[in-house]
């Protein structure tokens, strides 16, 4: 039973330590906007972004959680290649960079079960329903494609930029996570979302005025 109890904090602390990433990153957004009155996109949005990432990939793996998984196998090299775009990636250390290339991929690997995904693990977890997974599934899709449509926009720019559509799939994405959250009594996925909702809203209000 302590063995249990103790697996499952050290998973939440994982878990949380990336939400607490994620709040960070958007609170330092959010701050650097409102001085100026103008969407902004700093450096350490998508430092902070990228190590989060790697984190809730992590929770997602232990927790056997399909939905958030898939959200962070999307989103991670998209971080990277804004790093690119501002030049912060080369400011890293290359042992640092090829750490954070080859970790997701070494994960990527292990994956696999003599060569065949553990679909069993992912697709039919006691705790999560079918109908529920795919709902949470749509809802880290949706969350996850704003970052598909900035990285698509900002490779047109030739600087990263977080623009007014990114924030309004923020907070369609994020309505469905807190739902999915909710039933799926995840307190990580819960507070993360409930940070950035309000967020997600600011920066609505702010690029309407601007």
């Amino acid at each position: 039973m302590n063995e249990w109890l103790s697996y499952k904090f050290f998973v939440y602390i994982i878990g949380f330590t990336a939400q607490i990433l994620f709040s960070a990153r958007l609170l330092l957004q959010w701050i650097q906007s409102e001085k100026v009155k103008k969407v902004l996109t700093p450096e350490v949005f998508w430092q902070l972004s990228l190590i989060a990432s790697f984190l809730l990939f992590v929770y997602g793996w232990f927790r056997d959680d399909f939905a958030i998984i898939l959200g962070q196998s999307i989103t991670y090299f998209i971080y990277i290649r804004n790093m690119q775009l501002q030049g912060s990636w080369k400011k890293l250390p290359w042992i640092l960079r090829t750490l954070f290339i080859l970790i997701p991929l070494m994960i990527g690997i292990y994956f696999f079960n003599n060569n065949q995904m553990d679909f069993d693990r992912l697709f039919k977890n006691e705790d999560i329903p079918f109908k529920l997974l795919i709902w949470g599934s749509l809802g880290q899709i949706i969350f996850t494609f704003r970052f598909v449509y900035q990285w698509i926009y900002s490779e047109r720019k030739k600087e990263s930029s977080l623009p007014f559509v990114f924030w309004m799939l923020s907070l369609i994405g994020s309505l469905m996570i807190l739902s999915y959250a909710v039933i799926r009594r995840d307190p990580v996925l819960f507070l993360g979302q409930l940070f950035g909702f309000t967020i997600y809203l600011r920066n609505i209000i702010i690029g309407f005025k601007q």
